[in-house]
């Protein structure tokens, strides 16, 4: 399909967003962990692997404030933490789009993944191997430090879901290779797993100490609660990046171009529809958390502290998405190139 430009809509966001105080505090200790990583060009910084942003793009991208705005009420502590992992997922990103999916380079992209999966362990004692490049020093150091004693059960499921965000990066890349554009219906869980969003409850929990109860969190409810809260992440991304990943990357993975062909319609129709399918997920989760959740909290018979937990994380779950309607909308990365 070739690439149309288009005037993107407006996207619905009911939660008002909110900055985390400590946002000051990140500017300067993302990039500071970003040069240690090796993730930054020039000055000090460990010399083997290639850098992948300039100082300037780096703070351009405005990561501190996708932080700050989806966790505002996270500790200093939890804040830095998961703004180190949202740092290294859009290195991750960065990477491979230059060195894989630019180069037209399948080969090199399933090594590099393959070899990515052996700093995604399991096990708490597993052995790293040394890291190669800046990737896979980001990974390193955050295996060390993602998963406090509180929180060490999301350690297979977390990097379940980061094997999976990897590995959704190769098919990508076929997909774009043979101009193979995935069905509408394959599409939604695909792009969970390609925005990384099985990792965000995870976020949540970090940020606010809130959780989804263990006696409701497999019901038909809660399923398809964090089906919508990750459907309008990774779908609204791609409203947002349709200019930079269509026309910049000539990429095929994207909502906009999988309904024009899904639906055999035209770029130009697919548009609003696209939208109206994001704000319909977002009103989805909005009625299961006012209307459904309730009755099943109090089928369960949840106790006070487990209803109180389920309410932090709700409300956490809310700012996370008002957050990143926040920076989508707002980010010089997601800017119509002039």
């Amino acid at each position: 399909m070739t690439a149309q430009a288009v005037t993107l809509p407006g996207l619905w966001m009911p939660y008002p967003v909110r900055a985390n105080p400590y946002l000051p505090a990140l500017h300067e200790a993302s990039e500071t962990w970003a040069r240690e990583m090796g993730m930054l060009d020039g000055e000090e910084g460990p010399p083997t692997g290639r850098a992948i942003w300039s100082r300037s793009t780096f703070h351009a991208m405005t990561v501190d404030r996708l932080t700050a705005w989806t966790l505002p009420d996270a500790s200093r502590t939890a804040l830095v933490l998961n703004h180190r992992f949202n740092v290294w997922a859009l290195a991750w990103d960065d990477y491979f789009a230059s060195a894989f999916k630019r180069t037209d380079d399948l080969a090199g992209a399933v090594a590099f993944t393959s070899r990515l999966h052996h700093f995604l362990p399991s096990e708490a004692d597993a052995r790293l191997p040394e890291p190669g490049n800046a990737v896979e020093r980001g990974i390193a150091a955050l295996q060390r430090h993602l998963f406090p004693g509180e929180l060490a059960y999301w350690r297979p499921e977390f990097n379940r879901a980061l094997a999976s965000y990897i590995d959704a990066g190769v098919q990508e890349l076929a997909n774009s290779r043979t101009g193979r554009v995935p069905d509408l219906i394959e599409y939604a869980q695909f792009r969970r797993e390609s925005f990384a969003a099985y990792t965000a409850p995870y976020s949540v929990e970090l940020a606010t100490g809130g959780r989804i109860p263990e006696r409701i969190r497999r019901s038909r409810t809660v399923r398809a609660l964090l089906d919508a809260f990750m459907d309008y992440m990774g779908l609204a991304n791609d409203i947002a990046s349709y200019e930079r990943e269509v026309h910049e990357e000539r990429d095929v993975n994207n909502l906009v171009v999988v309904l024009a062909t899904s639906l055999g319609i035209t770029v130009h129709e697919a548009v609003p529809a696209a939208v109206e399918l994001v704000n319909a997920r977002l009103r989805h989760f909005d009625h299961l958390r006012r209307s459904e959740l309730p009755p099943l909290v109090q089928r369960a018979g949840l106790h006070t502290g487990e209803r109180l937990e389920l309410e932090t994380w709700l409300r956490g779950a809310c700012s996370f998405l008002s957050g990143l309607h926040a920076w989508y909308t707002g980010a010089p990365r997601y800017a119509p190139a002039p």
